[in-house]
């Protein structure tokens, strides 16, 4: 075996029901798991009240070292954990799952957000239960394996759309029965791989491992600039944010800069849209305001969401494809930046399509305050993880009032290498804002106010700034 993993298998039966089919399948595969060197733990429900409060000692014992919980699990037996206790249900409906208790998703919630895993492999992740909890959770790579060959009607009729798009967080998908592979590719289409209950499942189950392993990236980057970094200032960064050069946005280049040195920002990226116009200007004045300056283009593509590219020295076009514009970041030495990844309320790209460029993202945006539905964020944060992506965050700020929201502070840079290698160990920092202020702002300044009356505070606004620059004492601090 080429790799050993750390594994959560995650079943939504009660655990002692073992005549239940997925969970001899469950016990059956992570047992020969851990015994080929695998480091595993089983997440199920239960029925025993003494079961359940002894995986909570066991669980409040590790919260120090939460690793604690998979030394031992690599040979031969792996960690049962009762993640809560359920009712039993009636033998007429052995399949469905017990309902969940409402102390379940806590737990699994913890587990997951505290113990580093490669892989959470649910089965039956169909809700409410126990599996679905720990997709919901996980920031590992998920596999979901289905095994009833029978319809499941709340799933795949009432809530067919909002199932479909919860399990595009499965990264691979399995199924026990061509008849199963037929029904969820019908309800849910996806690449279903028929891996029976017999002999050569594990060795299947560890080739999707480590083929899905495989696309994570490199963890630590390039130790000899690392050291040479430490050894630089720290500074506050803001990764997203347009000029009037973007056609929604009305703040001028020198209100911009001027801003971000008031805020205490030592560099920024302008990413207006479709435009890298903005973004030369603000370099052009950097050194004069104080800040450095990045200069970016947030592209929109053809159906497939917006990209980001910063350190670029020309402008993408809009209505490429995803992996077009991609392409051409690299071509111009630049680094590819997603922005608000999975926010529904933007133009985005699904899981289908980040996919497709997973190898070339060199970061990705697992913060945004403009994002108005805070799980948009954690999706984000959750697929930045399980990939091992760089994760990067900026304001978004069509307002100078949105400006430094969120902020990244990080270790000085003077390249694009230089800047992806501090980013790997910075911090994302966070204050809090008014969504619905800056959106009112941004409302006033550009479709609320005429076009003469915008052009004569635009004037008004870099009057003040360039007045400002003149005053005694005025330094700039950039390079």
């Amino acid at each position: 075996m080429a790799s050993s993993f750390s594994i959560a298998h995650v079943t939504p039966y009660p655990w002692e029901a073992q005549e239940n089919e997925v969970n001899a399948y469950v016990q059956r595969v992570s047992s020969e798991l851990s015994r080929r060197g695998h480091r595993v733990l089983v997440l199920a429900p239960s029925r025993s009240q003494e079961r359940v409060r002894g995986s909570r000692r066991e669980l409040r014992a590790a919260r120090g070292r939460p690793e604690s919980l998979l030394e031992g699990t690599d040979q031969g037996t792996p960690r049962v954990i009762a993640v809560g206790e359920v009712l039993d249900v009636p033998s007429s409906a052995r399949r469905r799952p017990s309902a969940l208790s409402i102390d379940v998703a806590r737990t699994v919630e913890e587990l997951l957000t505290t113990v580093e895993l490669d892989f959470v492999h649910v089965h039956e992740p169909f809700a409410p239960s126990t599996s679905n909890a720990a997709l919901r959770h996980s920031r590992a790579l998920n596999v979901g394996s289905f095994h009833a060959p029978n319809e499941r009607l709340l799933s795949t009729l009432v809530a067919r759309r909002f199932v479909e798009s919860f399990f595009g967080r499965l990264d691979a998908r399995t199924a026990s029965l061509p008849a199963t592979v037929e029904l969820m590719a019908r309800h849910f289409p996806g690449d279903y791989r028929l891996i029976g209950d017999g002999d050569g499942a594990v060795e299947a189950l560890e080739g999707i491992y480590e083929a899905l392993a495989a696309r994570r990236h490199e963890r630590s980057g390039d130790p000899a600039l690392k050291r040479r970094l430490e050894k630089r200032a720290l500074i506050d960064v803001d990764l997203h944010m347009h000029t009037d050069h973007s056609h929604d946005c009305a703040t001028p280049v020198e209100v911009l800069l001027a801003t971000a040195h008031t805020q205490g920002l030592g560099a920024i990226a302008v990413t207006d849209h479709n435009e890298i116009s903005g973004a030369l200007e603000a370099r052009a004045q950097a050194e004069e305001a104080g800040v450095k300056v990045i200069v970016g283009e947030e592209v929109k593509t053809a159906g497939q969401g917006e990209v980001i590219g910063l350190f670029i020295e020309e402008k993408i076009p809009r209505g490429l494809s995803l992996k077009e514009t991609v392409a051409e970041i690299s071509r111009q030495g630049g680094l590819v930046y997603v922005p608000h990844p999975f926010d529904r309320m933007h133009s985005v790209p699904d899981y289908e399509h980040l996919l497709t460029i997973l190898d070339d993202v060199d970061a990705i945006e697992v913060f945004n305050p403009r994002v108005a539905i805070g799980a948009f964020n954690e999706e984000a944060a959750r697929f930045a993880a399980k990939y091992r992506i760089i994760a990067g965050a900026g304001s978004d700020s069509h307002v100078a009032q949105g400006l430094g929201s969120v902020r990244i502070r990080m270790r000085d840079f003077d390249s694009a290498q230089e800047f992806l290698q501090s980013l790997r160990d910075a911090d994302i920092l966070t204050r809090p804002s008014s969504l619905l202020y800056v959106q009112a702002l941004k409302f006033l300044q550009t479709k609320a106010t005429p076009p003469a009356a915008r052009e004569a505070s635009r004037a008004r606004r870099v009057k003040r700034v360039k007045r400002g620059r003149r005053a005694p004492g005025r330094r700039g601090g950039g390079r």
